[in-house]
């Protein structure tokens, strides 16, 4: 299928892409930064059972390949806007774990001084343009930065460009839309990826969707779409590459959908009970981080010792990560009206409740 201008928005479902002519290196790294995701994340529900993690706490675990594909493909120059299940995308993406942890304890050392949590980390060094906590929020902040990209300068090689992640269950709100049919419109550079762990929240795919094929809905504004295997690291990158050079090139949005599956609940206190047992049990086997472990070394491109050091580092890694963290001072409370505004404001309000002082009011 094409739209007038010839551009083809077929969907396909890529999987089992082949090592062939790939960089073992290259290849190891990938694994490395899955492993490094798998051991954070164990760790970061580990601590919320021990309370040294509050409020809301969502986990990578499961699509460390979508994760690892998707980052591979960004440039250093490019802009990450993700959703609230980022702690492996800030990873991936270059931050460092322990002030990835220390976010997550609300520290100062934190990648938002301790104010953003689990749900909002934010570095703009390595241009992560934080979480978003409100479903969907992050979908028209990307569309404006993409925005002004395409207004600093035209199509180039080295151009800058947006991804915008986002959930299965974001497809079905209004900003969704009214951001595509304008980046369409306005010839943007930006990659949406619909991450598709195949729930919203407890509720399917197929039961909110009335096209259960996401990808299908960049059709409606003439936007290519593309359908890949989230298990599969490299069909992620490679789909994600072409996306973002199409972008930087063309100023052709793209509406690009990963199908994978998270092995726990929404989040870490929900216990998943609507699956089944019989469906529990095949997403483990379908885990796609020992199915990349035992791809490697059927390739030759590791053995197990090799692999069982990669995953000793990434443990000994997340270990220092929680001491970091652990030792981290909460933010002082002089600093809690801080990082409000850009710039100060007269107006800001800066008391704090019971405050016999400032009675609430402002500064």
């Amino acid at each position: 299928m094409t739209d007038p201008a010839g551009t083809d928005l077929t969907g396909t479902h890529l999987t089992g892409t082949h090592l062939t002519g790939e960089d073992p290196a290259v290849l190891r790294e990938y694994y490395r930064r899955m492993a490094l995701i798998r051991a954070f994340e164990l760790r970061a529900a580990e601590m919320y059972t021990r309370a040294k993690i509050g409020g809301y706490c969502h986990l990578n675990l499961g699509e460390e390949a979508t994760v690892a594909g998707l980052t591979a493909a960004l440039r250093e120059e490019d802009y990450l806007f993700a959703t609230y299940r980022e702690h492996g995308y800030a990873l991936a993406r270059g931050a460092d774990p322990g002030r990835v942890m220390a976010e997550l304890f609300g520290r100062e050392a934190g990648l938002s001084g301790g104010r953003g949590g689990s749900m909002h980390l934010f570095d703009p060094q390595i241009r992560l343009m934080g979480g978003y906590g409100i479903v969907g929020g992050q979908i028209p902040l990307a569309t404006g930065a993409a925005f002004a990209l395409a207004y600093r300068g035209g199509p180039a090689p080295d151009a800058p460009a947006v991804m915008c992640l986002l959930g299965d269950a974001t497809t079905n709100i209004g900003a969704f839309h009214e951001s595509l049919n304008l980046a369409a419109l306005w010839h943007l550079p930006v990659v949406y990826v619909v991450v598709n762990n195949q729930l919203g929240m407890g509720t399917p795919v197929e039961a909110a969707a009335a096209e259960p094929e996401l990808w299908k809905r960049g059709c409606s504004y003439r936007m290519p779409g593309q359908r890949v295997d989230g298990n599969d690291v490299l069909a992620v990158r490679d789909a994600a590459r072409a996306a973002l050079d199409r972008a930087r090139m063309e100023r052709q949005p793209t509406l690009l959908e990963t199908v994978s599956y998270r092995l726990r609940g929404h989040s870490v206190v929900d216990p998943a009970r609507y699956r089944t047992a019989e469906e529990t049990e095949r997403l483990r086997r379908e885990d796609p981080l020992p199915a990349f472990r035992h791809r490697l070394i059927a390739a030759g491109v590791l053995d197990e010792e090799t692999a069982a050091e990669i995953d000793s580092e990434a443990d000994k890694a997340v270990a220092a990560a929680v001491d970091f963290a652990d030792a981290s001072p909460a933010p002082d409370v002089a600093t809690l009206f801080d990082h409000v505004y850009a710039t100060p404001a007269a107006s800001m309000y800066r008391g704090l409740p019971g405050d016999p002082v400032t009675g609430g009011g402002p500064a």
